[in-house]
């Protein structure tokens, strides 16, 4: 006998999971499709957990707002331990031109309620202990933001999503999105058939794959990019740094690192040539340069102890902006694909969104907030000031 739902999330990664635990809430029988062998195993674990509501999009901003509530809340709403480390986000700026772009968005993200103001380069030395002096301006502060640890989190919503009647079929791989009379109907896998009117893609990398199989062109391509982290070591640093200067190798764009809930020092780099496709491996060049740019922005991490590396993959879209809410050519499809990198830190914000949006027809945030996230956008040039 066919199995019925009033929803159906393929994927249960840093979007996906989120949007099934509060269509549970909303009171709808949910069901997701993973084809790994458990959450949280693709993009998710490659994650290096930053949380900021730091953006320059406005849909962005409230729902990474939105995302933060959830996170520092968990602990008191659920009692899982989530590693939650409210220290900020920082921008530490060397150049005129990063000044000129971070003043410049701040009347718009304080326009939505972000807590964040310019700082001199004395707040920023206190901010970041150690960082090289010479031509420091100043910088961006936003105490709210904070670190999570992406294992602990989809650990804890997938036990509080089980334990709000969500059913979960590991190890089974969509293979086609039903369709009658123009409306979503269903999901078959390579294991059985399940019904539902709701189908929601939340994919990561496999989006335009999983896409396809109702016929719809989700115009994501996945690039890797490289993380690591330290053995721990005694706590120096709050908030979670992120340099915007290209590197003088030419290798990188920007490059980010936070000290998380036990101390190590987790990091990442923006790749300056693009490494399109899914290929996990890590790469010989990645410690080096990361180690180069590390030590000439904060000389006492040259002797840390590297724990491991890995690598991951963005799932991104023509202009760097995440497609959220429903394909109106299909009733019943609904999208929370395309988070260019910034999955784990959207996902809360866009899966209680989705839920009340799929069962009240409408989203907390207001719509025309996240009209630069709609699927049938045209999609130009990238948006966002602090991808």
């Amino acid at each position: 006998m066919q199995e019925t739902y009033d929803a159906i999330v393929v994927g249960g990664g840093s979007a996906g999971l989120p949007t099934a635990l509060f269509l549970a809430g909303e009171g709808l029988k949910t069901l997701v499709i993973e084809s790994r062998p458990s959450c949280g195993q693709g993009e998710n674990k490659a994650a290096i957990g930053g949380v900021r509501a730091t953006h320059s999009d406005a849909a962005k901003i409230l729902l990474c707002l939105d995302s933060l509530k959830t996170f520092s809340g968990w602990r008191e709403s659920y009692g899982d331990d989530l590693g939650w480390k409210k220290g900020g986000y920082c921008f530490p700026v060397y150049r005129e031109q990063d000044e000129r772009v971070l003043t410049g968005i701040l009347p718009l993200q304080k326009k939505f309620g972000l807590d964040i103001d310019w700082v001199g380069p004395d707040r920023i030395r206190e901010l970041v202990p150690g960082i090289a002096p010479e031509d420091l301006r100043g910088g961006t502060f936003s105490p709210g933001d904070g670190q999570v640890s992406p294992l602990l989190a989809s650990a804890a919503f997938h036990r509080q999503a089980r334990r709000r009647g969500v059913s979960f079929r590991f190890l089974e791989t969509c293979k086609r999105i039903e369709v009658e009379n123009g409306k979503t109907c269903g999901v078959e896998t390579d294991r059985g058939r399940y019904a539902a009117p709701v189908v929601v893609i939340a994919s990561g990398s496999q989006a335009r794959e999983v896409g396809r199989m109702a016929g719809v062109e989700v115009p994501v391509i996945p690039d890797s990019h490289e993380g690591g982290i330290t053995a721990p070591m005694e706590e120096f640093l709050g908030p979670l740094v992120v340099d915007l200067r290209p590197g003088p190798e030419g290798k990188t764009a920007n490059f980010y690192f936070g000290q998380n809930h036990v101390g190590a020092v987790i990091f990442c780099y923006t790749p300056s040539v693009k490494f399109t496709g899914t290929d996990r491996r890590s790469t010989s060049e990645f410690m080096p340069v990361l180690a180069s740019r590390m030590t000439a922005l904060l000389p006492r991490m040259k002797n840390a102890l590297i724990r491991r590396v890995w690598r991951g993959c963005y799932p991104m879209t023509p202009d760097g902006v995440p497609i959220v809410g429903p394909v109106k050519a299909l009733p019943g499809l609904w999208l929370a694909a395309g988070m260019c990198g910034q999955g784990f830190m959207l996902g809360p914000g866009v899966g209680r969104n989705l839920a009340h949006w799929i069962a009240s027809g409408k989203p907390f945030i207001a719509p025309e907030a996240l009209e630069s996230l709609r699927f049938e956008r045209e999609f130009g040039a990238s948006k966002e000031a602090l991808k």
